[in-house]
């Protein structure tokens, strides 16, 4: 499958974007801030989902105040999807020189008896992930590759197991060829699944007393996965010393919140 022309020079900035959805305040724009583009796992929830708690609610509380976060990830979209509802044209009228664009997604994409995500690992995943690179790229801001957070699965012998198939692979060789900052969440969840175990793993996810959901997290997940995004990007040099804090401090679960939805 090939992309159309319409998405291709949207993302180099060639057509008018549009400047509406989930835009920072108005006003003057902080120095830089980092927007989310991603899915469930990242996604800001509402009153009515928790305490489900998306990833990207989590990572203001490691951030400076001066480096502002806005978060466009989305329940149930994949990298195809976002692109061909207008999302990431959203995301590219708002991003200017100098900020960063985390794009983190394959939950969607792996879904391949649904033709409006599905997207094949090694050609149309890798394909419109080029969008979001090209299109940050182009208005000078930084893109940054994240592999797909890994969900709860174990093996019998109690083994934390992958669940991502060719996706975490097929972006890690996009990030190498387009020379893209790469953050592996995929790899450093698996391990720190590992490591919790079983049972302690439940603790991190959204399980309550009516449901046990083994893919999005519950404050003290999102809290965890936050603090991995932030290291890493310290370690990958797109944040330094300066715009962090907290990172070896125990976050409280009460500051998150989840707002009523908009009407």
């Amino acid at each position: 499958m090939s992309l159309s022309r319409r998405q291709i020079a949207a993302a180099l900035g060639v057509v008018p974007i549009a400047a509406t959805g989930t835009a920072h305040a108005s006003g003057r724009r902080p120095r830089r801030t980092l927007f989310i583009a991603g899915d469930s796992t990242a996604a800001q929830k509402y009153a009515s989902a928790a305490p489900e708690t998306g990833w990207g609610m989590a990572l203001p509380f490691f951030l400076h105040k001066d480096r502002a976060v806005s978060n466009h990830a989305v329940n149930g979209r994949s990298s195809k999807s976002f692109v061909d509802e207008g999302r990431l044209d959203v995301v590219l009228g708002q991003i200017r020189a100098g900020d960063v664009l985390l794009i983190q997604f394959a939950h969607n994409d792996e879904k391949a008896d649904d033709p409006t995500r599905y997207t094949e690992p090694w050609t149309t995943y890798q394909e419109y992930l080029r969008l979001y690179v090209d299109g940050s790229r182009a208005r000078g801001a930084r893109p940054v590759l994240a592999t797909a957070v890994e969900r709860r699965r174990f093996d019998v012998g109690g083994n934390a197991v992958p669940s991502h198939g060719d996706y975490p692979a097929a972006m890690r060789a996009l990030a190498e060829e387009e020379r893209v900052a790469l953050l592996d969440l995929q790899a450093l969840s698996l391990a720190l699944w590992q490591g919790l175990g079983v049972e302690e793993t439940k603790k991190y996810f959204n399980w309550t007393e009516t449901e046990q959901d083994n893919t999005h997290f519950n404050p003290p997940g999102a809290i965890a996965v936050a603090r991995i995004v932030v290291r890493e990007l310290m370690r990958t040099r797109v944040l330094g010393p300066r715009d962090v804090r907290r990172l070896d401090e125990e976050i409280p679960e009460s500051w998150i919140t989840w707002p009523q939805a908009a009407a």
